[in-house]
């Protein structure tokens, strides 16, 4: 059997005649960038996310990098996020030209510990920037009061997040601005890179939509200098298509990881772990194994056996060559040092059976 650890092509086969209808819509009427598709999408999006606005960009390194600027964070400022998270966290931060600052994570649900937060803020800090790791929301009420406390901007990373619930409401409110990946992965993912700021802030909202566009709001009239981070159209009439599916989908995931959880019930492995407060969406489903088994030997037997698997992530952001001069040296986070040593994901969407989930199951068993 074959268990890849994603398959669009399956998720593809259960919408195909929408979606090869909404491409040929683009290519007919040659309206590849901006325009009503883009501008659809993100009034379906805002309205699903229960915000008033999204605006749709490039991809989700690049909602993060305009959100900051948008909340005019720059030079000499310092962002406090989580070192374990894929890489785009800290780059975006590091782009507008501040610092990212980094705090341990809890060691159940993986995401910033806020119990951490308020120690590491000094007089330059200017944004927190929380991860909702692997679908499931980060712990925010203790986080907005920081920020409030504070006088601090809350900018959420919901790039694996989309439509996941914090104590009732969605990924996309939850701090000032949020950003989105629609990465093809991901649980809205379309056909190539994409992403969007969602806020409920008019003036961020139109701060975004001015430099993803070269800063301009007219063709040819620019009031500051902007960049290339328009959403295509064809993207966004892809992720039109798909955003009514994505509440089942969400759910269909809900249900192979509660399967998941009881399958895994008796092996040497930490099953996903939630808040009370929060309704997860799993775009990773993400195990932790003992601490006596080798990690890297058993992704190995899984993928010899033709089981997909991810590692989410083996190399903190602190520990990143990228990030060599921050100075920060092995051991400075000890709780995200340790997850990256022993976590891996396994299959998980929608479309994955009964069947090959008891194969994932059964081939870690023989791994152990």
């Amino acid at each position: 059997m074959n268990v890849p650890l994603v398959d669009l092509k399956a998720q593809y086969q259960t919408i195909k005649p929408e979606i090869d209808a909404a491409i040929q819509r683009i290519v007919d009427n040659t309206s590849f960038i901006m325009g009503k598709e883009v501008s659809q999408f993100e009034e379906a999006f805002a309205e699903y996310c229960g915000a008033k606005y999204a605006v749709g960009v490039s991809s989700g390194t690049g909602a993060l990098f305009l959100a900051l600027l948008a909340h005019d964070v720059g030079p000499g400022d310092e962002v406090i996020t989580t070192p374990f998270t894929f890489f785009a966290t800290g780059e975006a931060i590091s782009q507008v030209g501040a610092r990212p600052i980094f705090v341990d994570i809890d060691p159940v649900t993986y995401n910033i510990n806020p119990a951490l937060i308020e120690a590491a803020i000094t007089p330059r800090t200017k944004a927190i920037m929380p991860v909702h790791l692997y679908g499931q929301p980060a712990d925010m009420a203790p986080i907005n009061a920081i920020a409030r406390k504070h006088n601090l901007v809350v900018i959420e990373d919901a790039a694996q997040a989309h439509g996941s619930l914090y104590q009732g409401q969605r990924a996309g409110v939850l701090g000032d601005s949020a950003c989105f990946s629609f990465y093809p992965s991901k649980n809205l993912g379309c056909y190539g890179d994409g992403g969007a700021v969602v806020t409920n802030d008019p003036e961020v909202a139109q701060r975004v939509s001015k430099l993803r566009n070269h800063g301009r709001m007219t063709k040819y009239e620019h009031d500051q200098l902007g960049y290339g981070h328009r959403l295509d159209a064809m993207q966004a009439a892809i992720l039109g298509v798909k955003l009514p599916y994505l509440d089942s989908w969400n759910a269909g995931r809900r249900e192979r990881a509660a399967r998941y959880a009881t399958l895994l019930a008796d092996l040497p492995v930490v099953t996903p772990q939630h808040l009370a407060e929060t309704e997860p969406v799993y775009h990773c489903y993400t195990i932790r194994l003992d601490a006596r088994y080798d990690r890297d030997a058993v992704v190995k037997h899984l993928n010899q056996a033709n089981v997909g698997v991810g590692v989410h992530y083996p190399i903190p952001l602190h520990l990143q060559p990228a990030y060599r001069s921050l100075g920060l040296e092995p051991g400075s986070y000890p709780v995200s040092e340790e997850a990256s040593h022993h976590v891996f994901s396994l299959p998980i969407y929608a479309e994955l059976s009964d069947e090959m989930m008891d194969y994932v199951v059964a081939t870690l068993r023989e791994a152990l």
